[in-house]
């Protein structure tokens, strides 16, 4: 019988990749790992806001290792999704299969970016990549960064593959995403990735999301996938004040920022052609850290 209960739900965190001196930087990522087990549901690396893109295969793997090793040594349950990303589906299939050994439960991947194939071309291509694999795969529809947007009746096709769970939802359009949600099938996970729309997407029963700001307030932001959905619009407003901010240039240099003031990471550094966070936000950043924010 199909589990009716999503594995993919709940509150996920997409890590930043600690960086020094351009290198990978192993003991704040072990530190950031530590802080956050037991607190979320799942962890998802090398994606956007790890600059997955900025990521060599090697340092991609060792992320995944060491934040693995730190699970295992916790004795915890929280899952690992590792972001992949791709525009050649058949680039996409290799690099699915160089990952298979890799310690991750599920792969993230996003559409194919700049190419904007068609809902057909959208189609074969996650279709290709589900059966290459016997990995649990998560579409991540992000029409804005991908120049295409994987509508519901194509992805609603794919979610009858037995090994494609989910989808990463920012497709920017609110009746989108409550007909998905609307017409999703038992175990099929709908996680809201836009920051700002998580109390709305829950309130239209999402089953959770992947949230950068959800670093700056774990407990809050778990809580909120408790309530009742009358009761979360009260509860969104302090939480939305988060986002607000933290997106306020481009993502990850203001989490970074914040991290980095809170001791969980020993550098705020960025890989080009992202930047550090303005003079100006930093303050602003460091102001909500030290009373909004404080811990």
């Amino acid at each position: 019988m199909t589990d009716p209960h999503p594995r993919y739900a709940g509150l996920w965190l997409p890590f930043v990749t600690p960086f020094k001196d351009d290198r990978l930087d192993e003991p704040s990522l072990r530190r950031l790992a530590r802080a956050y087990i037991g607190k979320v549901d799942g962890f998802v690396l090398c994606a956007t806001t790890g600059e997955g893109m900025a990521l060599s295969a090697d340092e991609a793997r060792q992320v995944v290792r060491t934040v693995a090793e730190e699970i295992e040594a916790a004795g915890a349950g929280t899952l690992i999704m590792l972001g992949l990303h791709g525009v050649s589906t058949s680039a996409v299939v290799q690099a699915l299969r160089a990952v298979e050994g890799w310690r991750a439960d599920a792969v993230l991947v996003s559409c194919p970016h700049y190419v904007r194939p068609s809902q057909e071309g959208l189609r074969l291509h996650f279709e290709a990549l589900a059966d290459s694999t016997e990995a649990d795969l998560l579409v991540y529809n992000i029409p804005y960064r991908t120049g295409v947007n994987l509508l519901n009746d194509t992805l609603l096709r794919l979610a009858e593959r037995p090994n494609l769970k989910g989808v990463k939802d920012c497709c920017a359009d609110f009746e989108q995403s409550r007909d998905l949600i609307g017409r999703k099938p038992p175990g099929f996970a709908v996680l809201t990735g836009d920051d700002a729309r998580f109390g709305v997407a829950l309130r239209d029963g999402a089953d959770g999301g992947v949230l950068a700001s959800a670093h700056i307030d774990p407990h809050g932001f778990r809580q909120l996938l408790a309530l009742d959905r009358s009761a979360i619009d009260q509860a969104w407003t302090r939480l939305s004040q988060i986002p607000e901010l933290l997106f306020s240039e481009p993502n990850p240099a203001p989490l970074k920022h914040c991290l980095w003031r809170r001791g969980l990471i020993d550098s705020p550094e960025v890989r080009l052609p992202m930047t550090p966070v303005s003079p100006a936000l930093a303050q602003r950043l460091d102001s909500a850290l030290a009373t909004s924010w404080a811990q």
